[in-house]
């Protein structure tokens, strides 16, 4: 039950409280800047209580407002203080006492103490400090009231914050009341926002309120049986899980105590050993070589609009090479693929390689004349277009004849057909094979989000429940006893970092390197930070860090890169573009898929591949086609030099 402290000024006289009043309610007039709490402290009753009869007041106090307030009427009882005042009780804040241990010491809630110390909500706790005490300490054994309990199911996209808003409580008294919510807050779960719960009701779990659990032994498990970790998927349940595990839906609760709260993405199971956990057919990464001696036929659709460029009057050739971007990336692209063709001829690829102008814009092209005029329903394999619309149309057009039609360049993804390949990984696939190498590694998660990233923190909380976020200051800081709090011991510590405050990456990184001495910890970012860029940022405490980021692209130094490099700058007089590189490793990787014994799409259904700069890690689409999860997972090494993560 919540507490509430009052202070009574007395001198050297007693007093009993009791109020009379006929009438059941009374009025209130919020002033600026109240809240809840302290109306409710004021007329002493609950923040539920006035919710009870002021619906409207959750979503905010308006200055000027009326609420009605209920007489009290002397149901609660209010510890009175006696005898004398009580002295002023003070706290010298040492080293490693964090704010929870300073109030369980004293007994104080944790709106109790920031109340009386007002500076910790903009400073936080800081080495030195001296707190006052608030004088409630003595009622720490006054009888609680027995109030009925107050429950509340957590509805999707609800957090901890609003739910204590909600009810006008704190989040540190939310979690006293439901430890198990913690770490994460289940969708469903049953909260206990007031009074304390029967105790028979912990036997069943949170989320189905209306099942009990029935107590049993654990499947005959010993300490001898061997374990492995499993990591929930999305839509798995308790029934597929306990199918998976050969166990009763009892005997999995009773191993995995925490699926009594429910099943959430994301969680770390146990698992018996002695069983085969079906996993995504993971693609093995492979060097294909030549098998077959049937000639194929491979098609580029590339947009060079010779037409336009014939046409313009204004600019010369030269001219328009100089303006057009895009007639850049696709000369750089076709300069690529050349030096691709080039190779598989002289490895002996029995390939015939026809190259077409797309003669497209972005939502118009010459694709269906080209695809008519030169029966490209018969070829083996198409690269290109570059837009996402005419890869799509293309894709449609010889969908009945199942020519697989790869997208080189595109990071859109609009309408799926069965025979379309995107060879670039979408942004969430390369922000999920982060979070599953971390997993792998069977590392702590913690994210220090900037509340400006919206859509990271959406992100990370509908697909990774289990990731822990760091609290931020009043003024939107990185608070750092509380990072710091969420490290553990034997376990890597990756932190998410997320922001492009300059101010909050130098404190996330300080407390970070202050904590290396007693934890193994690592510095993560899930996209490009220019901010990381600047002077401002040490490089050097970054290698520290190890820097971790996921990336479609490598910076590869190995002989076969060298070879590639050295031909495309002999044919070019230029070294090779990102574009370049990429028109060369589709081009090549699809040739060598063609010179297989098999079609082109079964080799993608079997193999991986990983070329000068790009990996090809194709998988199956649920509403057709297939999607490129080939991502690397890079850091940057104490050498100063960076390097893919093992």
């Amino acid at each position: 039950m919540m507490k509430y402290f009052f202070a009574i000024c007395i001198t050297a006289l007693f007093f009993n409280y009791s109020v009379f009043s006929q009438e059941k309610t009374t009025t209130h007039k919020v002033e600026k800047g109240e809240t809840i709490s302290q109306i409710a402290i004021k007329y002493n009753v609950t923040p539920y209580d006035i919710y009870q009869l002021n619906p409207d007041a959750q979503s905010g106090l308006k200055p000027n407002s009326v609420l009605l307030i209920p007489k009290n009427n002397g149901k609660q009882k209010v510890a009175v203080q006696t005898k004398s005042v009580a002295k002023t009780v003070t706290h010298e804040v040492a080293p490693k006492e964090t704010l929870y241990g300073i109030e369980k010491k004293y007994g104080v809630s944790d709106e109790a103490l920031k109340q009386a110390n007002p500076f910790l909500e903009k400073d936080g706790l800081q080495i030195g400090q001296t707190l006052t005490i608030p004088s409630g300490i003595g009622q720490k054994n006054t009888t609680p009231v027995q109030t009925k309990v107050v429950y509340h199911d957590v509805l999707p996209k609800e957090t901890k914050y609003s739910i204590a808003k909600k009810y006008g409580i704190t989040i540190e008294e939310l979690e006293k009341k439901n430890p198990e919510i913690v770490s994460n807050l289940p969708v469903g779960y049953k909260l206990i926002i007031k009074g304390n719960a029967p105790k028979v009701d912990k036997t069943a779990p949170a989320v189905e309120a209306k099942k009990e659990i029935v107590k049993t032994s654990p499947e005959k498990v010993s300490t001898a049986v061997n374990y492995l970790n499993y990591t929930v998927k999305p839509k798995e349940t308790l029934y597929s899980l306990s199918k998976m595990a050969g166990m009763s839906q009892e005997g999995l609760i009773a191993l995995n105590p925490a699926l009594s709260q429910g099943v959430v993405e994301g969680m770390i199971l146990k698992f018996p050993a002695t069983i085969s956990i079906p996993q995504e057919t993971k693609k093995e990464y492979a060097v294909i070589s030549k098998k077959s001696n049937g000639r194929k036929k491979l098609v580029l659709l590339l947009p060079f609009n010779i037409s336009k460029i014939e046409g313009d009057t204004v600019n010369s050739t030269a001219m328009r090479l100089k303006k057009d971007k895009f007639l850049n990336m696709t000369l750089d692209f076709y300069a690529g693929a050349l030096v691709a063709i080039d190779s598989a001829k002289q490895l002996g690829l029995a390939i015939d390689v026809s190259v077409f102008d797309s003669q497209e814009t972005k939502n118009t092209s010459n694709v269906a004349g080209i695809i008519k005029e030169n029966n490209l329903e018969n070829s083996d394999a198409i690269i290109g277009p570059f837009y996402q619309n005419n890869v799509e149309r293309t894709a449609e057009l010889l969908n009945a004849n199942q020519v697989p039609v790869i997208s080189p360049l595109s990071k859109d993804t609009g309408n799926s057909f069965s025979n379309m390949l995107q060879t670039i990984p979408t942004a969430t696939a390369v922000k999920n094979a982060m979070f599953d190498f971390m997993r792998a590694k069977n590392g702590n998660i913690i994210a220090v989000v900037d509340k400006k990233k919206e859509s990271v923190i959406q992100y990370i909380k509908e697909n990774h429940k289990d990731v822990k976020f760091s609290t931020l200051t009043a003024n939107g800081g990185v608070s750092a006893e509380n990072l710091k709090s969420l490290f553990v011991k034997d376990r890597i510590n990756y932190v998410v970092m997320e922001t492009g405050n300059t101010g909050m990456i130098k404190s996330t990184m300080a407390t970070m390197l202050g904590a290396m001495a007693a934890y193994k910890v690592q510095l993560v970012i899930l996209e490009p930070n220019e901010t990381l860029d600047t002077d401002e940022i040490s490089f050097v405490n970054l290698t520290k860090l190890k820097l971790m980021y996921p990336s479609v692209t490598r910076e590869n130094e190995s002989p076969e890169a060298l070879v590639f490099e050295k031909e495309f700058k002999k044919k070019n007089k230029i070294y090779p573009s990102a574009f370049a590189t990429r028109g060369f490793d589709i081009t090549f990787d699809t040739m060598m898929r063609l010179s297989q014994d098999k079609k082109y799409q079964e080799t993608i259904e079997t193999t991986a591949t990983e070329q000068v700069d790009n990996k090809f890690e194709f998988y199956k689409k649920e509403d057709g086609g297939y999607i490129n999860k080939g991502v690397y997972i890079l850091y940057y090494d104490t050498d100063l030099t960076i390097k893919q993560a093992n």
